[in-house]
């Protein structure tokens, strides 16, 4: 007689699931052996035990199975592993970048007519600034305090003669968060693909590496990229125009940037220096796998491995050294409020020629400088979340690096690297007022308390160069500042018979802060209903009575007015915004007023 196969159900997956089935199971086959069913006897031990250990493999093996796609994924590393497949660079520290007006005085000619030009210098790029709370600026590039578009003053004059003596002297210039730092990571053995960890945290951007030898090792996109842009200073007379002159070079020695949510990683290429000397150009016919013996030619396959066995995905370093120059934030929040980078730690000036100058004098104009911001530095400092990170995800997947769609064109914006700044929020629209193709892009950027502020004139110029490489060639783009409307939060709540008045209203308000932290995206309608399912939500309301909202623009807000009760809904479910504009709640703490019956 044939042993009878039990029935299984592949579909218990849980605890009490899986308990129930070995109960029926044991009671079904083996009615002699186990009889005990109550829950004191040792069986009953070793079912609880096999359903416990059952449950906690089923759960593992559905969060595996989560984390594997992007739309089930939760952690945080697993989205960003997921993006990197889909081609999204994630960056986990933003520079702040702006401008700031810089000062030095000079002494004046013999004559007192204009300050002594031989002693107008050029503060060099990479001189160190700092802020009030001791967050760190460098000069991304050249001032030249001689150039004629600079503002001069008289800054002293003799008493006795009324004759100036000395000048001073106004230049503008670039800065941005961060130091460098210098690391050096010694090298092993050839190995294909390296992978090097820079240990530091808020690194914004890889500035420079070389080996012991002294060859440079550039950064690029992807590894198969094998020319970069490279910035050479511009000598001609022009250079007050173009102070930089790009220029494409061919680079074997690359390597791309892996960053996680807490650690940056260098990715090399497969190549050693011995390939350097082989062709660098691989003959597609090399890489088929021919098939000998026959009269006649069949469909051919392209061999993956023989593409690998050249420099064209980029030298490895192998037995040396890597001097490895990054810069980093020194502050979690680099943003700046106006007037408040005023600290010179580490100015570099350059004079025309220092064997003709007194050294007291040119020691006297070093110490005289002094540098100010006049407008806000900001950047984005706010880390995206996990469901802003998905969205990114999918748009850059889409994008393919052109830009083609209003959501491509918002993919870009949000990719552009850290040296250059960041925006919030964009949104892409079409201008109705044109015959051409003409794009409006409406940007804001934050405040280092998180509120929104409109972005610099520079970080809109650095995004103007950003777009052009991927834009289509007939897009024209105008940039513009999206227009923040100040809202405030009226509500009324009903509570129950034995809850605290008080902790039930204080509950009310901390839900709303805690949903409008998040900020809106640029045109996106603010939703009331969602109002009043977050109100009935809180621990102690029993209804919500009413939910009214105010447009809020007196001092310390935004000037722009909005009749919010001629732009509800009809039926009172949302309030419409603009296309051009961004609702935002910007002062939680005295915005949301609600009271509690």
């Amino acid at each position: 007689m044939s042993k009878r196969i039990p029935t299984i159900r592949y579909t218990s997956r849980d605890y009490a699931s899986i308990r129930r089935d070995l109960l029926d199971h044991a009671k079904r086959y083996y009615p002699n052996t186990y009889r005990d069913f109550s829950e004191a006897s040792f069986g009953s031990l070793m079912i609880d035990t096999v359903s416990y250990v059952g449950d906690i493999l089923s759960f593992y093996l559905d969060y595996q199975a989560n984390e594997t796609f992007l739309d089930t994924a939760i952690e945080y590393n697993n989205v960003l592993r997921i993006g990197r497949q889909l081609g999204y660079k994630y960056r986990r520290a933003n520079a702040a970048f702006g401008e700031v007006s810089c000062y030095v005085v000079v002494p004046a000619v013999s004559e007192g007519l204009g300050p002594n030009r031989s002693y107008l210098p050029v503060l060099k790029k990479g001189s160190t600034f700092a802020n009030n709370r001791g967050a760190t600026f460098s000069l991304a590039h050249d001032i030249d305090f001689s150039l004629s578009e600079n503002e001069v003053v008289v800054a002293a004059v003799n008493t006795s003669t009324g004759v100036p003596t000395s000048y001073a002297i106004k230049a503008f210039g670039r800065v941005m968060s961060g130091d460098i730092v210098l690391t050096t990571i010694a090298v092993g053995p050839y190995e294909k693909f390296r992978k090097i960890r820079i240990r530091g945290n808020n690194i914004t951007e890889i500035v420079s590496v070389f080996d012991a030898s002294g060859r440079e090792y550039f950064e690029v996109d992807y590894l198969s990229q094998n020319v970069v842009y490279k910035e050479i200073r511009n000598i001609n007379s022009d250079s007050s125009l173009v102070p930089n002159i790009l220029k494409p070079i061919v680079v074997p020695r690359r390597f791309v940037t892996i960053q996680e949510r807490n650690e940056m990683y260098l990715q090399f290429g497969f190549g050693s220096e011995s390939t350097l000397s082989d062709n660098p150009l691989v003959d597609p016919s090399d890489a088929i796998l021919n098939v000998h013996g026959r009269n006649y030619i069949g469909d051919g396959s392209f061999d993956p491995s023989k593409f690998n066995e050249t420099d064209k995905l980029g030298i490895t370093p192998s037995d040396t050294s890597l001097r490895i120059l990054y810069r980093r934030n020194t502050d979690n929040n680099v943003n700046s409020t106006a007037g408040s980078i005023t600290q010179v730690v580490d100015p570099k000036f350059r004079f025309a020629d220092r064997s003709q100058l007194v050294t007291s004098t040119i020691d006297t104009v070093v110490a005289s400088l002094e540098i100010e911001n006049e407008n806000p530095i900001t950047g984005d400092v706010s880390l995206p979340s996990v469901e802003e990170i998905k969205t990114r995800i999918y748009d850059v997947f889409s994008a393919q690096n052109r830009a083609v769609t209003r959501e491509d064109y918002k993919a870009i914006v949000y990719s552009m690297p850290a040296k250059f700044g960041a925006v919030k929020r964009c949104a892409i629209t079409q201008d109705k007022n044109s015959f051409k193709r003409n794009l409006n892009m409406y940007v804001i950027s934050n405040l280092r308390n998180g509120q929104l502020a409109p972005a610099t004139s520079t970080l809109k110029t650095n995004l103007k160069t950003w777009l052009n490489k991927n834009k289509m060639m007939n897009d024209t783009i105008d940039i513009l500042d999206a227009k923040i409307i100040n809202l405030g939060i009226r509500f009324e709540v009903a509570a129950n018979i034995n809850s605290n008045k008080h902790a039930v209203l204080k509950n009310a308000i901390l839900a709303l802060k805690k949903h409008f932290a998040i900020k809106m995206d640029i045109g996106e309608n603010l939703i009331i209903s969602e109002i009043y399912n977050i109100l009935n939500k809180v621990e102690g309301v029993s209804d919500t009575t009413r939910v009214r909202l105010v447009n809020i623009s007196t001092a310390g807000y935004s000037s722009v007015s909005y009749n919010v009760e001629r732009f509800t809904s009809g039926n009172g479910k949302f309030v419409y915004c603009p296309e051009n504009a961004i609702f935002e709640i910007k002062r939680p703490s005295r915005d949301i007023l609600g009271v509690v019956n």
